[in-house]
């Protein structure tokens, strides 16, 4: 059986009055990829935050193969070996493409490994093109495939991916789903997105949440062709 490299136990975060992630259970296997999905404010985001140690639940537990990450900050999580991709870019514009994935690579290896994986990195995003252009100077897409080349540069073993497509184009969207799925080969991925077309391409699980609880979890074609799912919580019909 696939090892849990990742699992929550009742995972609660209150605001206040608002309840915006309820007492939720969730498991990960190694080598799987799994899609969050949900209408705004359905809880997905905040139940990601706790995980990547951006937020600190207010009750309940988060366990990264086995060991208790519940009250960890995000820089401890990573130094685990887990990529953490936020909607905040995390990245320097005044430097170059290169210069900023070999900033993230030198994190966790020697100069000239770092060198090594950068190069590995921009022939797999595609980064040829703009390798010397600073990033304050790219489009959002471009920005976007960096931090990604950021986020992967170390072979994580745990990919936390918030909308990794947002802004980008059909054919950067496809190309991203070629790498995501490449990914899986050495990384468990959970990925929040509102994409249905370019989840259906990736997935093959998705958690669908909805009021803070996990409302629905099963293959992404049983869930789409849901018909109360479709309507109310997917917004469109797939």
């Amino acid at each position: 059986m696939p090892e849990i490299v990742l699992e929550t136990v009742g995972l609660t975060m209150n605001f206040g009055g608002v309840v915006a992630s309820d007492n939720v259970d969730f498991r990960l296997k190694e080598g799987e990829l799994r899609c969050l999905i949900g209408p705004n404010g359905a809880g997905k985001s905040t139940f990601f935050k706790c995980i990547a140690g951006l937020q600190i639940p207010s009750s309940g537990q988060v366990f990264m193969r086995g060991q208790e990450t519940t009250h960890w900050t995000s820089h401890q999580v990573a130094s685990l070996g887990v990529g953490i991709k936020t909607q905040v870019p995390s990245v320097l514009d005044s430097l170059s493409v290169f210069e900023n994935i070999w900033l993230a690579a030198r994190r966790f290896m020697s100069k000239a490994e770092a060198n090594d994986k950068t190069h590995q990195v921009i022939e797999r995003f595609s980064l040829q093109p703009i390798v010397n252009s600073d990033l304050g100077r790219l489009a959002h897409g471009e920005r976007q495939r960096v931090e990604l080349g950021m986020v992967t540069v170390a072979d994580p073993w745990l990919i936390l991916l918030d909308e990794p497509a947002a802004g980008m184009t059909a054919e950067e969207v496809d190309k991203i789903g070629e790498v995501i799925t490449e990914l899986t080969n050495f990384s468990s991925i959970i990925i929040v997105e509102h994409d249905m077309q370019f989840i259906r391409s990736i997935a093959s699980t998705v958690t669908v949440f909805h009021q803070g609880r996990v409302l629905m979890e099963d293959n992404v074609d049983v869930v789409m062709s849901d018909p109360v799912l479709r309507e109310i919580y997917l917004g469109k019909k797939p």
